[in-house]
């Protein structure tokens, strides 16, 4: 197999939504309430809901600018590369990339729908709450992924406070194709009961019955890893994807996979070194403590069994994971690229992820590049594109008009002053909060 020969499907990117995304999908007297898109005295762009200011255009979307400006946050969709938010951009990138197929996160509302959740916590309107997240998800399957059969991978949000409310959301989406929804690592983050409380079943059974993948994504439930605000910030950013560790043990040790042998879960954004370990680690205490824990499997079974059974996992540029691909179970492991948030391979993922698995049988990188997402996902692109055209080299033949020339100097808001000499966790904090602060330009807004 040839560089070029790969098919490359992403289980793990970021859409940044459109100003209009609304305007198909809510009845005429819900529009009023949308999130719409403001313009700030200051050039930037908010989403207003219900009063309160989002200043989120696009978290970290900094693809295509040149890597010393990945700290500069963007500040309204003028400095976006317009693959982030437009969909006819964002088939031309992935195409120019060489990615057939990609699953997108969601930005405005929350990775579990956060925005809308508030609703029914903080004012107890429910129906303003359920009909604005179906009218999301609505637009994210029928529009976003909808348009280019074949392309994406469909992802829900769920209606948080509400499990029954969340079942029925998973067999509505499922209907129309949706087979994956969003859930956090740490849903007592968002003041929920935890994963090991029945609270939580009726969602469990749906996902199951639907065969719909439970998508895990690193800072869901528990924030960044903050660490102390004067370490460098790239000790947060290093240390994020392990924070799923503890949440790929309680997960393993919780009675929902116990209930529901046919549930999927996915660690998204998780990578896969760290995997190895934490299945070795897991079987160790249940053989060396079990006579005294007297936590058991079904059948004798090792936490790895469930593990193995149950997760699946994923990552951007992994090559301790893809060492460790045989104690891992390589039919868990899936790709992703993080476009386009800083972390991206973007637009040279395929060079960047050759270098990893080239030494590696073809079957093995047809698994890890697309068929595992393919069956975990219930996806099948070829039924709408002949696979002789979803590879590398094929896609980017159709992306030669594609520029990618570094979009620098666009602005945005700067990291850091720099005065310890380096960007800070403290630096970022502020750099975000910041956004809060710049009045509106219409003051009637406010």
């Amino acid at each position: 197999m040839k560089m070029e020969d790969m098919i490359l499907v992403s289980v793990d990117d970021h859409v940044c939504e459109p100003p209009d995304m609304w305007d198909n999908h809510l009845p005429a007297q819900w529009k009023d309430k949308a999130p719409r898109l403001q313009r700030k005295s200051d050039g930037s762009d908010v989403w207003v809901f219900d009063g309160n200011q989002i200043p989120n255009v696009g978290l970290n979307a900094v693809a295509g600018r040149p890597p010393e400006e990945y700290g500069m946050e963007p500040t309204a969709l003028a400095q976006l590369r317009r693959g982030c938010f437009n969909l006819e951009a964002r088939i031309d990138d992935m195409n120019v990339n060489g990615v057939l197929g990609s699953l997108c996160f969601p930005s405005v509302p929350g990775f579990c729908g956060e925005l809308f959740a508030r609703q029914v916590k903080e004012k107890n309107d429910h129906e303003l709450a359920r009909v604005m997240l179906q009218a999301y998800n609505d637009w994210h399957i029928d529009e976003w992924c909808g348009k280019y059969p074949g392309r994406f991978i469909p992802l829900a949000i769920p209606p948080m406070w509400d499990p029954k409310l969340m079942a029925e959301e998973v067999r509505r989406v499922a209907k129309k194709g949706c087979h994956a929804i969003t859930f956090p690592d740490v849903p007592s983050g968002h003041g929920y009961p935890s994963i090991h409380n029945e609270h939580w079943d009726p969602f469990w059974a749906a996902c199951e019955d639907e065969g719909t993948v439970v998508c895990i994504h690193i800072g869901s439930g528990t924030g960044m890893n903050l660490q102390d605000t004067t370490a460098p910030i790239e000790v947060m950013i290093a240390s994020t994807p392990i924070t799923l560790y503890n949440c790929a043990v309680e997960l393993v040790y919780s009675p929902a996979l116990r209930k529901h042998p046919g549930l999927r879960v996915a660690l998204s954004e998780g990578g896969t070194g760290w995997i190895a370990y934490c299945l070795e680690r897991m079987d160790y205490v249940h053989e060396h403590h079990n006579p005294w824990t007297l936590h058991d499997f079904p059948n004798g079974e090792k936490p790895s069994d469930i593990f193995r059974r149950h997760i699946i996992t994923c990552f951007i540029d992994d090559a301790t994971g893809i060492a460790t691909r045989d104690r891992i179970g390589i039919d868990t492991m899936t790709w992703e690229c993080d476009y386009p948030h800083s972390d991206t391979t973007w637009p040279y993922s395929p060079e960047r992820l050759w270098e990893t698995v080239k030494d590696l049988r073809p079957d093995e990188i047809d698994k890890i590049t697309h068929q595992n997402a393919m069956r975990h996902f219930r996806y099948d692109p070829f039924v709408h594109i002949p696979r002789e055209q979803c590879t590398v080299g094929a896609l980017r033949a159709q992306a030669t008009h594609v520029d990618l020339t570094p979009i620098g100097g666009k602005g945005g808001k700067v990291p850091s002053d720099y005065e310890h000499g380096y960007a800070t966790i403290g630096d970022i904090i502020n750099q975000m909060a910041g956004a809060f602060a710049t009045p509106f330009a219409d003051d009637a807004t406010n």
